[in-house]
């Protein structure tokens, strides 16, 4: 090989290893496994993802912690220059909150860029929600599942009821450990992002499944690889998001429903159903372990929705 090639090889390799540090690859999990989006709105977002890091690396960035405020807005500003819509720069935002999100829940950063950083002003759109009637059935269906049948019946249930019982984000669920539950209390410690702990309260329903599986499944599972966390897998070990979102999304189409259901939407239904049940947006803020109530009010136009379509169908002159 010529010292021309070496050169060049040489070159790619640090190129490759510049862009393993901005984790593209685990962001495109996240984003198939937690938030369970289709495979063309993954690809999305990691071509927004990936021409910021084009744009970083051209002007010496090499990872994302050296990624400030002042280079994102310099990089939505240069989109526009481009002759970029709107929309299209909002989208590009979007997709870098996601990301930068991702790498603080991740522990990979610790600051996130993205906070202040501003993109033309569009409608939000609202998230999909299940109703109540659809939650029930789900529920019923898998707690009506023989342990014969499917082995894992009675941890399932208790992930479902717990997912719903309690708004969690599907990387909460998984991670909940022995010692985080008080169900005695009905109430259980979840460790959410930026390592900011809450103390949500769980349902009775929820309690029991949640205590049968403890006391019944989650034993035989056991086999010394559990690290202390609640919901394992059939090997002993704690579940993987894929492995959750996999057990969660079999269920939902078990029990017949259409709709695009990823476990996210437990968490949307959580939050939606308990203010159409009159209850106060600060302590749903605070279940839900938000930081900023803005983020909770998404919630308020839902169920302003929910309120229309009910004076719709049952005003006299609706």
């Amino acid at each position: 090989m010529s010292s021309l090639d070496s050169t060049g090889g040489s070159r790619r390799s640090d190129q490759e290893g510049t862009r393993q540090r901005f984790r593209l690859e685990e962001f495109a999990d996240f984003l198939r496994f937690e938030r369970g989006l289709a495979d063309s709105t993954v690809d999305a977002y990691l071509a927004d993802c990936a021409s910021l890091v084009d744009f970083v690396l051209e002007r010496g960035g090499s990872d994302p912690e050296g990624v400030e405020y002042e280079t994102l807005r310099a990089y939505l500003l240069a989109l526009g220059d481009r002759g970029l819509a709107a929309s299209s720069v909002a989208r590009h935002r979007s997709a870098l909150r996601t990301y930068f999100g991702f790498l603080m829940e991740e522990g990979h950063l610790g600051d996130d860029p993205t906070e202040r950083l501003e993109a033309p002003r569009l409608g939000k759109s609202l998230p999909d929600v299940l109703t109540y009637a659809e939650i029930e059935h789900i529920l019923d269906t898998v707690g009506a599942l023989s342990s014969d049948a499917s082995p894992n019946a009675m941890r399932d249930a208790a992930m479902l009821e717990t997912l719903y019982g309690a708004g969690l984000r599907v990387s909460e669920l998984i991670g909940l450990r022995v010692r985080d539950l008080a169900l005695d209390e009905g109430l259980i410690t979840v460790q959410g992002k930026g390592d900011r702990r809450r103390i949500v309260p769980l349902g009775g329903r929820a309690v029991r499944v949640l205590q049968r599986y403890l006391r019944e499944r989650r034993p035989e599972l056991d086999r010394r690889g559990s690290e202390g966390v609640v919901f394992l897998n059939q090997h002993g070990r704690p579940l993987s998001r894929m492995g959750a979102w996999k057990i969660i999304g079999r269920h939902v189409r078990n029990a017949g429903i259409r709709k695009r259901v990823t476990p996210h939407t437990f968490r949307h239904s959580f939050a939606t159903h308990l203010l159409e049940g009159g209850a106060d947006l600060v302590a749903v803020q605070e279940m839900l372990g938000h930081a900023d109530i803005s983020t909770t009010q998404i919630y308020t136009h839902v169920d302003r929705r929910y309120l229309q379509e009910e004076h719709r169908q049952h005003h006299p002159r609706g």
